[in-house]
């Protein structure tokens, strides 16, 4: 209740949680968009999103120990996701796609357990951060502070779904993409090749979370068993968003950010998880009754 009356006193701080919360929300949506392409075009929930995520910000911390700068180093690390991405369709994805949505979730919780256990091997548990060399903007007399590396991400977020929006639509593979996502089976007999659509698709969205990740790293911090908090807000974006709208899954993602910063200050910071967890139950109580609804009007 302290926290409560701060934010009524000093309306200032609201705008200060509103403004971060924005920046971080853009974050969000980048990974969302690409489980929502997934889940979309392969109808399978990607259960391995947020450790994609993690991964991709542990391959740019790597890259900048060895001297790369950090701006520089987001498209290798998207470049080695995809790389991931597509490797994993292969070995794993290829053989459930089509298959029941309850073996996607156990097949692609089976990826994120055994990234984990790689990450925590490979780069240790610690938790890592990657300074960006930005400074931070004081705003209304020191009364607000933005880092510019907020700034910067949440442009960089904007302009990654800008092209990807625009390669969905104009080039020839989005569209087979497009296609897919709306028939498979017309697609394939339309020539496309829905194998070769699947598996780009899973490549694009780890190449998604990858650049997602190198922005997490320089924005706050990572740790090999943070994944699923991403995975958790990705999901939880598509079901408020809805699968292939575009503008939905960003305004969600920036609204999640804002909501998610709100309450980690009124409840604090040990309760950040816990609201991201119980708001997922009250949407999926949500969902669930307003299907209810529209099936008992259908009938």
């Amino acid at each position: 209740m302290d926290n409560l009356q701060i934010l009524i006193s000093a309306p200032i701080f609201s705008l200060q949680l509103l403004i971060d919360g924005i920046l971080i929300g853009s974050i969000f949506a980048l990974a969302a968009y690409g489980m929502a392409m997934v889940w979309g075009v392969m109808k399978i929930i990607n259960f391995a999103q947020g450790e994609f995520v993690i991964l991709g910000g542990f391959l740019l911390f790597s890259l900048t120990r060895v001297g790369f700068n950090p701006f520089l180093a987001i498209p290798l690390a998207a470049a080695g996701l995809f790389i991931v991405g597509w490797v994993l369709y292969h070995i794993v994805i290829v053989r459930i796609v089509e298959k029941d949505l309850f073996i996607s979730i156990l097949a692609t919780f089976g990826i994120a357990i055994l990234l984990q256990q790689l990450m925590n091997q490979v780069f240790g548990a610690d938790v890592q951060t990657v300074d960006p060399g930005l400074d931070t903007w004081f705003l209304f007399d020191n009364a607000i502070t933005v880092l510019q590396i907020k700034v910067v991400s949440f442009f960089i977020a904007v302009a990654l779904g800008i092209i990807l929006a625009l390669f969905m639509r104009k080039t020839r593979l989005g569209q087979a993409i497009r296609a897919t996502a709306q028939d498979a089976r017309s697609a394939r007999i339309l020539g496309v090749d829905t194998n070769r659509v699947y598996a780009t698709t899973f490549a694009i969205n780890a190449a998604i979370c990858g650049a997602a990740g190198a922005l997490v790293v320089m924005t706050w911090v990572i740790q090999p068993f943070a994944g699923l908090a991403y995975t958790i807000r990705s999901f939880m974006i598509v079901i408020i968003a809805g699968i292939g709208n575009v503008s939905a899954v960003i305004f969600a993602g920036l609204g999640l950010g804002a909501a998610e910063n709100f309450a980690g200050f009124l409840l604090g910071a040990e309760f950040q998880a816990a609201f991201i967890f119980s708001l997922l139950v009250v949407i999926l109580v949500w969902r669930n009754f307003k299907l209810r609804l529209q099936r008992r009007y259908l009938k």
